[in-house]
């Protein structure tokens, strides 16, 4: 098992650097794909995952991914208002086939899965967006990593006893601290490449931080999900890790946070060279 989850981990590790280095449209459509993927098992869980409700949410997302590409809507809100409009036509059309839950997941799904993903491509957007990107898997994949093994050889006390048990206070401020300080090396690797002060490092440390605390959120949210209807892994698609949301559920919450800490800090604090 853990070997299977090592070769996973690693090729997954390997296809993310390919398509966040290429960027552009490719990255945009695997955000997209991606996206689409952990709707499906969003909505699988949630037992609705190939009705029209469904596939008004795959469409709505693929329209939301063209739009980030071609702007041609006035605001990303519009998308979301129409396709809150819509679910209430399905909603009441179809009535009484879809429970209230359902209902309200299928617009939740939209956006938990397809919008917070795709602050991937939008924080690739940004100035040096190339090298900020990453602050996104420091502070998630980097976190759980620390948090597992510090966890594994001083937690003590539980952070969640009810929903995760195996998850620790100490694990969690290890991995939190293991964020920070595999961002902060990050950053003096390429302080040169990136024109960075010394100021806009520690920010965008601390920023790495904030992300790697909320991303154990991303992770707790997800189990809550799953304890609440029944299943163990969200998919299988990834050996040794179950489904996409399994793997991503903690960047799902963490790439807005880097997205707009660094915004903020990029655009108002000197050291950013263009």
């Amino acid at each position: 098992m853990f070997r299977t989850r090592l070769l996973s981990g690693i090729v997954l590790v390997a296809l993310a650097l390919l398509l966040i280095i290429t960027g552009g449209p490719v990255l945009l459509v695997s955000t997209a794909i991606l996206s689409l993927i952990g709707m499906f098992e969003f909505y699988r869980a949630l037992g609705f995952e190939k009705t029209p409700l469904a596939f008004s949410g795959y469409a709505v997302a693929i329209l939301y991914f063209a739009d980030l590409q071609f702007r041609f809507m006035p605001s990303d809100f519009m998308v979301m208002t129409l396709f809150l409009v819509l679910v209430l036509i399905i909603y009441v059309l179809s009535y009484p086939k879809y429970d209230t839950a359902k209902a309200m997941g299928a617009f939740f799904g939209l956006f938990y899965v397809a919008v917070m993903l795709s602050y991937i491509y939008l924080t690739r957007q940004l100035p040096h967006g190339e090298y900020v990107v990453w602050l996104i898997f420091l502070a998630s994949w980097g976190s759980d990593t620390c948090a597992y093994c510090i966890g594994k050889l001083f937690g003590k006390h539980k952070m969640t006893p009810v929903l995760s048990p195996n998850k620790s206070v100490e694990g969690g401020i290890g991995g939190v601290a293991g964020a920070m300080l595999l961002t902060l090396i990050y950053l003096l690797v390429f302080q040169k490449t990136m024109h960075l002060h010394t100021t806009t490092i520690v920010l965008l440390t601390l920023s790495s931080g904030a992300g790697a605390l909320i991303s154990m959120v991303g992770d707790l949210a997800a189990s809550a999900i799953k304890r609440n209807y029944g299943i163990k892994d969200y998919g299988k698609l990834i050996p040794g890790h179950g489904g996409v949301l399994d793997r991503f559920d903690s960047v799902i919450i963490t790439a807005p946070v880097i997205y707009y800490f660094s915004s903020v800090i990029l655009a108002r604090l000197p050291g950013m060279g263009h």
